[in-house]
């Protein structure tokens, strides 16, 4: 009896997991078809779309937020920087045409990468007067757009705080001194400065590059005055719907047909206390991330070992899905360090450039191909140096040219 017992609860077990996997794997946008065969083999229920739901319930705090976001007449970057083109910023028709040119330079994450010498040819005029002109984009929105790197949109968003004299010069400070501002550390308002640049975007058009993607997060960590809390985002889940009426529950075949749809919704409820179970570890792990920090890479094993799970189930329930929170929306496997090589993560790669970056001849930084040289050398493995451009990237750290053009600004040679 004890034996029959067993096997039949393996036996219900097993056959939720079975419908369970795949859904887990599923990006929320793909849900609806991945439930569809198992509607086509069970004719007790239907499939009420999450999509077609949000629409015309509110059910969640967040579904406003995400339809806003899903909308196809959402104003790009570009026609939100063209309408700010006017009086008093630009008051003259002049001023206006450069600054529509300056738009024209900026790419999508509202950094200026054009050639002001090459404008001022064009506009026949002093690149100064460029220059002066690209410089009012600070009080345009979205806050720090224009600018031509991290460190000058951090100053340009700076314009947008309202903070005494002496917190603002600490700020910019800290900003020329981005790499050390430990050093800092026993200033007074040091902490309150920290905050202020915790609160910068970057990159500074982040807002649009994410409704461009049309990205549906599936969780949500959100600050609170209590705490940081964890909420996974149900309101596109579809709906198992059961239509039994006026059929015999007792006839073998219909309670099957009802386990299954049952199992069906096991399934999703399964899904989403999986995903809370990630962000859950994710949030404990990456806890400086959310208050402002570095993201520190987490092993993916871990996480399996955790789930009870093998690490390629998990490393497919992660992808193409993503996590918003007060800095944007980020992918879940951007969380998660991936094997360069067998005993290699991309944390190690990183660090490595960290260091060398932090020691280098600040009159002649190092370049991207120097530092992949020195990790080819150091590591024994080949990567392409896209990949260092991406890690360098990731970290927040500027190009070689970039880095020069600060230190010299900073006087340390």
């Amino acid at each position: 009896m004890k034996l029959r017992q067993t096997q039949t609860t393996k036996l219900s077990l097993s056959s939720t997991l079975r419908s369970w996997l795949p859904i887990l794997q599923a990006d929320i946008e793909s849900l609806d078809d991945v439930l569809e065969p198992f509607v086509e083999e069970n004719p007790f229920i239907s499939i009420k779309s999450g999509f077609e739901r949000s629409f015309f319930y509110n059910d969640k705090a967040h579904t406003g937020e995400i339809i806003e976001s899903l909308s196809f007449s959402k104003k790009s970057l570009y026609e939100v920087l063209y309408e700010q083109v006017s009086p008093p910023i630009f008051p003259t028709p002049k001023s206006q045409q450069i600054a529509y040119t300056i738009i024209e330079n900026i790419n999508v994450e509202g950094y200026f990468e054009g050639n002001i010498d090459k404008i001022a040819e064009y506009m026949k005029c002093d690149p100064k007067t460029i220059e002066k002109i690209r410089h009012r984009f600070s009080y345009m929105e979205p806050v720090g757009v224009g600018a031509k790197d991290m460190f000058e949109s951090f100053l340009f968003q700076l314009n947008d705080f309202e903070i005494d004299t002496d917190i603002s010069m600490l700020v910019k400070k800290l900003i020329y001194n981005f790499e050390n501002m430990q050093e800092f550390c026993n200033e007074d308002g040091f902490e309150e400065a920290i905050n202020i640049i915790k609160k910068f975007k970057n990159p500074p058009a982040i807002e649009y590059m994410q409704e461009s993607k049309q990205i549906i997060p599936d969780i949500y960590i959100n600050e609170t005055k209590s705490g940081i809390e964890i909420d996974i985002n149900s309101s596109f889940y579809p709906q198992v719907i059961l239509d039994i009426d006026g059929v015999n529950e007792n006839n073998e075949y219909i309670k099957q047909k009802i386990k299954s749809a049952k199992d069906l919704v096991d399934a999703l409820e399964m899904r989403k206390a999986t995903l809370y179970k990630i962000g859950l570890m994710i949030l404990e792990y990456q806890y400086d991330f959310f208050k402002g920090g570095a993201i520190k890479p987490m092993k993916l094993k871990d996480l399996a070992e955790e789930l009870d799970r093998n690490p390629s189930t998990i490393s497919r329930a992660i992808s193409n899905k993503y996590l918003s929170c007060n800095r944007g929306i980020f992918a879940l496997k951007d969380f998660f360090s991936t094997a360069i090589d067998e005993d290699i993560s991309s944390a190690s790669i990183k660090e490595f450039i960290a260091n060398l970056i932090k020691n280098e001849d600040r009159k002649k930084p190092v370049s991207d191909m120097k530092i992949l040289k020195q990790i080819e050398e150091k590591f024994g493995i080949k990567i392409v140096r896209r990949t260092i451009t991406k890690y360098r990237k990731q970290m927040g750290i500027a190009g070689s040219s970039e880095r020069k053009k600060l230190y010299m600004f900073k006087g340390n040679f």
